[in-house]
């Protein structure tokens, strides 16, 4: 399998101007998330003490849990592919020519791009149709329609991210430098 990298140029990619403002913007909203992943810690710490010791839990903390972690998950995708941290098998291609291999990454890059955009789209539309009716939670009375729609700019980031790279391995196949 292939070694996970922490960042682009440790997987010996030297992405230009766009790339880097990419790979920062992608960085920023993963941090957000984390963030967010820790705020849901606390809160699901404070919740269950709060029930166990003084019959006083945070009321709708399984409501924010699930709204606020659909977010926070889909936040990673971006940063993930643009630092080579999605899993690969190379079982069949790591006796391939660079090239090739490039050429494979380009496809499979292509895919995620084509996901994301699929995915982004269908959030949206999900999201506009949820607000038409209207669609609370139960115990808060929050829109679901906006945690919902919250998901998507991470998708269309990661369609953004998908096609870059797809772009970016196309030259390496090419012959192009990395």
């Amino acid at each position: 399998m292939q070694e996970m990298t922490a960042s682009p140029v440790a997987a010996g990619r030297s992405f230009g101007k766009g790339g880097k403002f990419l790979l920062a913007v992608s960085k920023y909203l993963a941090m957000g998330g984390g963030l967010v992943f820790v705020g849901l810690v606390v809160m699901s710490i404070v919740s269950i003490t709060g029930r166990k010791l003084f019959s006083w839990p945070v009321p709708g903390d399984v409501e924010l849990l699930q709204m606020c972690a659909a977010f926070a998950a889909s936040a990673f995708f971006a940063y993930c592919h643009l630092v080579n941290g999605d899993i690969k098998v190379d079982f069949f291609t790591h006796n391939l020519a660079p090239r090739k291999v490039a050429a494979l990454d380009a496809l499979g890059s292509f895919l995620v791009g084509t996901f994301g955009a699929l995915i982004a789209w269908r959030t949206a539309a999900g999201a506009l149709a949820i607000k038409e009716v209207g669609e609370t939670s139960a115990v808060l009375g929050f829109p679901v329609w906006i945690a919902q729609a919250l998901m998507v700019p991470s998708f269309l980031l990661l369609a953004i991210a998908g096609f870059y790279l797809c772009a970016y391995e196309l030259r390496i196949a090419a012959g192009k430098k990395r």
